[in-house]
C-alpha cells in the first residue's frame, strides 16, 4: 500500500493580498469622498443664501467683464476712426510697419476683418480685407525709405499683382499702395488690367484724411451687398 502525501496549505499569494488591500483603500476613500458629499450638500440645503449670494456675485462679475469688453471695443472704434499719417511718418517705419499701418487704415475704414499677410511666400498680398459692401480687398505694399528718391514702382511689381490677386486671393479690388514714385508705363498697364495704384499723393490723402480709400480711388467694382451706408 501507497501512502498519500499530507494535503499541502494553500498560502495565498502576495500579489493577492496587495490587490485586497488597494481594494479595501479604494472602498474607503469612496466613503469618505461620499461622506463628505453628502455632508457638504446637507449644508447647502440648509444654508440656500450662499448659493443664491454666490450666483449674484457671479453675475455682477461676468456683467462688468461683458462691460469692461464693451468699453475697450467702442474705445478701440473711436481710436481707429481718429487714426492720422502724415508722409514722415510713414516714410520713416520699416516696411513691415508700413503694412501694419495700411492694415490699420482700412480698420479705420470700417474693414473688420483687415489683417496684415506679407511675408514670405505672400504671392503678392501683404493686407487682405473686406468692406463694408461686401467686397474683397488685396492690397500690395511697396514702402520706399526715401519716399520720392527712392526707387520708383514699375510694370512688373503690377505684373505679380495681377498675376495672383484675383485667382490666388479672389480679390474683387487689386490695389498697389506706394509711399513713393509710379512709372507711367505702370500706371498704363494697371488701368488696362483693372488694377487700382495708390500713389504717395493719394496715400497722402487718404492717411491724413477720414474719407474710406474706395471713396478716392476710379472704378471700383459695385457693392457686393447692400448696406446702411449704401
Amino acid at each position: 500500500m501507497t501512502r498519500r502525501s499530507p494535503a499541502r496549505r494553500r498560502t495565498r499569494r502576495p500579489g493577492r493580498r496587495r490587490k485586497d488591500s488597494d481594494l479595501i483603500g479604494f472602498l474607503l476613500a469612496a466613503a469618505v469622498a461620499l461622506a463628505v458629499v453628502v455632508t457638504v450638500v446637507h449644508w447647502l440645503l440648509a444654508h440656500w443664501w450662499v448659493i443664491a449670494l454666490l450666483l449674484v456675485l457671479a453675475g455682477l462679475a461676468g456683467g462688468g467683464w461683458l462691460y469692461s469688453l464693451r468699453q475697450q471695443a467702442r474705445w478701440e472704434a473711436v481710436r481707429a476712426q481718429g487714426l492720422r499719417y502724415g508722409l514722415p511718418q510713414l516714410d520713416a517705419l520699416h516696411h513691415s510697419r508700413f503694412e501694419d499701418a495700411i492694415r490699420d487704415l482700412m480698420r479705420r475704414d470700417g474693414c473688420r476683418d483687415a489683417q496684415r499677410v506679407g511675408g514670405g511666400g505672400d504671392l503678392g498680398a501683404d493686407v487682405k480685407a473686406t468692406d463694408p459692401y461686401g467686397r474683397r480687398w488685396v492690397i500690395q505694399c511697396k514702402h520706399r525709405r526715401n519716399g520720392v528718391r527712392g526707387s520708383a514702382v514699375g510694370t512688373p511689381d503690377l505684373q505679380v499683382l495681377n498675376g495672383t490677386a484675383r485667382q490666388v486671393h479672389g480679390a474683387d479690388v487689386a490695389v498697389i499702395v506706394t509711399n513713393g514714385r509710379v512709372t507711367a508705363p505702370a500706371v498704363t498697364f494697371a488701368k488696362q488690367q483693372r488694377l487700382h495704384v495708390v500713389d504717395r499723393q493719394t496715400l497722402g490723402v487718404w492717411a491724413a484724411g477720414s474719407r474710406p480709400l474706395w471713396e478716392l480711388l476710379r472704378a471700383v467694382p459695385p457693392p457686393r451687398r447692400s448696406t446702411p451706408l449704401s
